[in-house]
């Protein structure tokens, strides 16, 4: 059965903001639902390195992402870290598919203990448990063998690890290009159509 239900996209406070930021622009560009999730150093990054200083309040917060992204009524819903009552806390409501992006070294042990102390470590946990694809985008260096470890616990289970590693085969030429790279191999991995930038052997 075909799940229509929103895409997840949980945005916490490792640096790589500027990829959460295009990648839902481009989700909503595409017509896609999609619901937030941003801790709160993720929020601090967001201000620091894509200068969009978010209020405190989700419900702010969803008319300030539905304003700069030029989301439609409803595409675009915002959820605190504590709301549980949440359609993404439920198996009954699991999200089509979820990205963190980027992906703290700390929720990423999360998800791997199952901990769910917050909505966006209960919505991964229910993308796992519900056989959706959850795709995590970690942005550490060096990986530590905690780090590794975690990661190999998670990817056995079937979770995309994708870290933001641009190509440079193409020449880029901007911060942009790097960013629109990353994205593509994002939304590639979600199942949407794209052409942020050209694929191998391509002219």
């Amino acid at each position: 059965m075909t799940n229509n239900n929103p895409f997840a996209l949980a945005i916490t406070g490792a640096s790589g903001a500027p990829y959460a930021v295009r990648l839902l622009q481009e989700l909503i560009r595409r017509g896609e639902r999609v619901d937030v999730m941003i801790s709160a150093p993720g929020q601090i990054v967001l201000g620091m390195e894509t200068g969009l200083n978010l209020p405190g309040r989700s419900a702010e917060i969803q008319r300030a992402l539905t304003a700069h992204c030029g989301a439609a009524a409803d595409q675009l819903r915002v959820f605190g870290r504590q709301e549980w009552t949440a359609p993404l806390a439920s198996g009954s409501s699991a999200p089509r598919a979820m990205v963190v992006c980027p992906c703290t070294m700390g929720t990423l042990a999360s998800i791997a203990a199952g901990t769910s102390s917050n909505l966006i470590e209960r919505a991964a946990d229910v993308t796992i448990k519900e056989g959706r694809k959850l795709v995590l985008v970690p942005r550490e260096t060096p990986f530590s063998v905690i780090h590794l470890e975690n990661m190999l616990k998670l990817a056995r289970l079937g979770v995309v690890m994708l870290p933001p590693n641009p190509g440079f085969y193409r020449g880029p030429s901007s911060i942009d290009d790097l960013v629109a790279f990353v994205v593509a191999r994002i939304l590639d991995q979600l199942g949407v159509e794209n052409d942020l930038v050209p694929r191998w052997g391509e002219d």
